[in-house]
């Protein structure tokens, strides 16, 4: 029986990156909030999203398939990231938090990915 994706250690990382973003985003200008705001809670949300509906299709190649998603909207949210920090949004404490967390993160997706491979 597979482990379903909340207990996946790359699910629960994407989670609480997820966490994160929504906490940071609320200290955003209110002007921001249909526009940068809006769009990097929908890519960091992306990523455990992709990861759990991998999770549930039918193998591990298409499992892969999400997590190169998931890979994709973590690199999309690292971008505005440095979009916000360029903009003054972020604090630096904040930004350098965020930047490991999305480096963990992206070498946990990249190692499942390759462990993933080697199975098919």
């Amino acid at each position: 029986m597979k482990t379903s994706f909340s207990g996946l250690e790359v699910w629960k990382e994407a989670f609480e990156f997820t966490i994160e973003i929504y906490r940071i985003t609320g200290k955003f200008p209110k002007e921001e909030k249909y526009a940068l705001t809006s769009q990097l809670k929908r890519s960091a949300s992306s990523v455990p999203a992709n990861i759990a509906e991998g999770r549930g299709r039918g193998g591990n190649k298409e499992f892969c398939r999400f997590l190169y998603i998931a890979r994709g909207s973590l690199e999309e949210s690292k971008s505005h990231l440095l979009l916000a920090k360029g903009l003054g949004y972020i604090d630096e404490s904040d930004i350098i938090g965020l930047e490991e967390k999305t480096e963990r993160l992206g070498a946990m997706l990249n190692n499942l990915i390759v462990r993933l491979q080697k199975s098919f």
